[in-house]
């Protein structure tokens, strides 16, 4: 990143726990790294593309993004795995497996289990799951001495690199070992950021790990882009947040925004993705745009 450098470590058991910094001061403008009747469409076995969805902020339209872009880009005749990485389980319970439903999980996948054994269908055309458990909240302090720790969920989707045309991590709201896997097994990292006060803040910090992953750990890791959520037209400062992340992201932000919407809120409750819950629903649409604009965003 052009504001700082940053040292790492090398080695085979390179991890984040001890970069060296300078400059860290000036990091204020932070630089980016680098219907269900829908059939099923045959497409060219070229290699999915794993989209981590993380930012370490809680309550930013994280997982509602996670849960409503795979199901969108599923209702487009797109083969799309949801990977549940954290331990609330909302991504799980939004397409319809509540929290604590027995089955696999991506624990198991974490801890052996084979990859095919913890795949599940969603009653969604086109689109698989690998649910959460509550067994994920101790799988940090678990997996702390395991053989490259960082690397066993993208050891884990080599396997599925041909099966699915998109998959997509969702993280926990933190930067542990859980999202790191997701960051070093991603391809590239979509952001949410909320149209709030506050929102721009932390997120220099968001981007440091993500330098630091790409430098030791997945060097063609990059930010897929930045989604603004929770927009609300009649408010100025959701404009201006909107101005500011444009100005510091460019066009890495995306050009639709997500909106704040009732059904949106509502749909989770419900077990479904809004795609299924209120498929003409401004939240429903917004979604679909964004799928649109992802799949055209080849890079």
């Amino acid at each position: 990143m052009s504001d700082f450098t940053t040292t790492y470590r090398t080695d085979a058991n390179a991890t984040l726990e001890e970069p060296r910094t300078e400059g860290l001061a000036d990091v204020g403008k932070p630089t980016l790294p680098g219907s269900a009747d829908a059939p099923e469409v045959t497409r060219p076995t070229t290699r999915s593309r794993r989209i981590a969805i993380a930012n370490q902020k809680g309550g930013v339209g994280k997982t509602t993004t996670a849960v409503n872009l795979s199901a969108a880009l599923a209702r487009q005749g797109r083969r799309t795995l949801l990977i549940d990485v954290d331990p609330q389980a909302n991504a799980s319970s939004g397409v319809g497996f509540s929290k604590g439903t027995p089955g696999p999980s991506s624990y198991d996948l974490l801890t052996g289990a084979d990859l095919d054994e913890v795949i599940r269908a969603t009653e969604i055309p086109n689109l698989d799951l690998i649910a959460s458990s509550p067994a994920l909240a101790g799988a940090e302090v678990e997996l702390v001495d395991a053989p490259g720790r960082e690397s066993i969920l993208r050891t884990q989707l080599e396997k599925a690199s041909q099966r699915y045309e998109y998959v997509f991590i969702d993280c926990p709201p933190s930067l542990g070992l859980l999202t790191l896997n997701a960051l070093v097994a991603a391809d590239s990292v979509l952001i949410p950021l909320q149209c709030e006060y506050y929102a721009l803040e932390g997120l220099s910090h968001l981007l440091d790990t993500l330098a630091r992953v790409q430098q030791g750990l997945n060097p063609k890791l990059e930010v897929e882009g930045v989604l603004l959520t929770m927009f609300d037209s009649r408010l100025n400062l959701s404009t201006q947040v909107a101005e500011e992340a444009r100005r510091h992201f460019g066009q890495r932000v995306y050009e639709t925004m997500i909106p704040r919407n009732v059904r949106l809120g509502e749909a989770p409750s419900f077990g479904q993705p809004i795609t299924e819950y209120d498929p003409h629903c401004v939240g429903a649409t917004s979604y679909i745009h964004l799928a649109k604009e992802i799949v055209s965003n080849v890079r």
